[in-house]
């Protein structure tokens, strides 16, 4: 088994991070995007989407898309429950990973994608435009976050879950992005410092 990573770009990060928190250990290989070597034979073999992470499995099966990914270890590693527990607690923990996921890291890299002048030769065409009206989306949802999370500990209830990951990797790659979490938002910050503490947070 091994892990085609991606470095600090947010979807690689994300798998990092939960198998942090199982404990898990994945020979990683390495891919510089920067080089653009993920549109290399050796990914694009793999995943013709030319998209990180990848995994492929000991007799060769490939798993891409980071939830897919980390989907398939939760079963294969069921504690600790990131992505919930029982009926509803897993519906809440998707529906709040799903939030987490268009409302927020997908505002937030549209923002990045079309706005950051490394960004040219990949996103193509890069319509400035749309990363500008991005950038009210992804602060509109986390006015709404701020709200919920002045009710609970974490995202999607009083455990930390994959929700949780999604959000700190969103909420870090609004640094790249040019978006400032405004500091009257105290439950978001809070609760950012807090998962952000998690030594799962570096990996």
């Amino acid at each position: 088994m091994k892990l085609f990573d991606g470095g600090r770009a947010p979807n690689p990060r994300r798998v990092r991070v939960f198998l942090a928190e199982k404990g898990i250990a994945v020979p990683l290989v390495p891919v510089d995007m920067g080089a653009l070597e993920h549109k290399g034979q050796t990914v694009s073999s793999r995943n013709p989407l030319m998209r990180l992470p990848v995994l492929e499995l000991d007799d060769g099966t490939v798993i891409t898309e980071s939830v897919a990914i980390c989907r398939y270890f939760e079963e294969l590693h069921p504690e600790p429950a990131l992505f919930g527990r029982g009926a509803l607690g897993k519906a809440q923990v998707e529906m709040w990973q799903r939030r987490m996921e268009f409302n927020l890291l997908g505002c937030v890299a549209q923002a990045f994608r079309h706005i950051h002048p490394a960004m040219k030769e990949w996103e193509i065409p890069q319509i400035p435009e749309w990363g500008e009206a991005n950038k009210p989306k992804a602060l509109e949802f986390l006015k709404l976050l701020n709200g919920e999370l002045a009710k609970r500990e974490f995202a999607a209830g009083d455990g930390y879950s994959i929700a949780d990951i999604t959000g700190l990797i969103a909420i870090d790659f609004m640094k790249p992005a040019r978006i400032k979490v405004p500091e009257e938002w105290t439950n978001v910050l809070r609760w950012h410092q807090a998962i952000s503490s998690r030594p799962s947070a570096a990996a």
